[in-house]
């Protein structure tokens, strides 16, 4: 199959959101009926079934959304291969229920959380994100989540809790990717504690208004607007709040290239190319790359005193 690269992708060519759901809706409502009654699997949990009791949010944008069909066939998930078609051809067998997210570590209050428990911590809202890859490309995405510090108000971190660490599914099995060698496996991120606890920092479980897709991420994935993609682990099934900063997958893979801060930062360029300036998916000329994708007023403070070259 011919890739083509994010700027060739014009928005004529993507059918409109609404016609494609109803579309994609009609055959996987055949397709859940059949599946559910062979495999015991709920229909409610499928992607294209809409979220209940989503509401609306003050982080949102006066930007045009990223078509629905380009969210979810352009996407990096290397779990699932490393090519942007890739997640979408290989992910449609991963088995998101039952699925559980341990909580653990310096914390008072561990456990593990299946996702009905995690549906209930927090009312469900939508918040549109500017999300900016490493490679160039950015999006703007309607994502369905709630607080990552909903979550860490009930697990009570101790006082030695000064990062949070992700660790999202290893099971080569369901994740073809994780067959190569292109990642130390289970994939691992982290954030230092202000940062898991700002108020920009989401769980989302969905995207316009649906049930998260599993090349996007299912069940339950991290979002941090401000940083690079790779930031926002996908799959989550352990969340563990530790002492010292976690070395995460690509800082082990390479270090010189991926720092644990990551910020979407104009001024510090890739080893391999600059991060000045970005493409939307669906537009073709370029744009000014904004410090801090755009959320400097949100979270500039955090690094107050930093030397942002010398922690990327």
């Amino acid at each position: 199959m011919l890739i083509r690269p994010p700027n060739d992708i014009l928005s004529s060519e993507i059918t409109p959101h609404e016609v494609y759901r109803e579309r994609r809706r009609f055959m996987q409502g055949m397709g859940v009926l059949a599946a559910g009654a062979a495999l015991g699997v709920a229909a409610d949990v499928e992607a294209g079934v809409r979220l209940a009791g989503v509401r609306g949010s003050a982080y949102t944008l006066n930007e045009a959304k990223t078509p629905y069909k380009s969210v979810t066939t352009y996407n990096n998930f290397y779990e699932f291969g490393t090519g942007k078609s890739d997640p979408a051809e290989n992910a449609g067998g991963l088995n998101t229920r039952p699925w559980t997210v341990a909580v653990e570590g310096e914390v008072n209050k561990p456990g593990v959380y299946d996702m009905d428990m995690l549906l209930k911590l927090a009312p469900l809202e939508e918040r549109v994100y500017r999300m900016r890859c490493v490679e160039g490309w950015s999006m703007v995405i309607p994502w369905v989540g709630f607080p990552l510090h909903e979550l860490i108000r009930r697990a009570n971190p101790t006082g030695n809790a000064r990062y949070v660490e992700f660790v999202t599914l290893h099971d080569p099995g369901q994740m073809p990717g994780q067959r190569s060698r292109v990642l130390d496996w289970p994939y691992v991120e982290g954030l230092r504690m202000d940062e898991a606890m700002n108020p920009l920092t989401l769980l989302a479980v969905g995207l316009y208004g649906e049930v998260l897709p599993n090349q996007n991420g299912a069940p339950i994935r991290l979002v941090v607007p401000w940083k690079y993609g790779f930031k926002s682990a996908k799959s989550i099934v352990r969340i563990r709040f530790v002492e010292k900063q976690p070395l995460t997958a690509w800082m082990k893979a390479t270090p010189s290239e991926y720092g644990f801060y990551s910020n979407v930062n104009p001024q510090v360029d890739h080893p391999r190319w600059s991060q000045a300036r970005e493409r939307r998916i669906g537009e073709f000329f370029k744009r000014d790359t904004l410090m801090f994708n755009g959320y400097g007023a949100q979270v500039a403070q955090m690094y107050r005193g930093m030397d942002l070259k010398r922690y990327f």
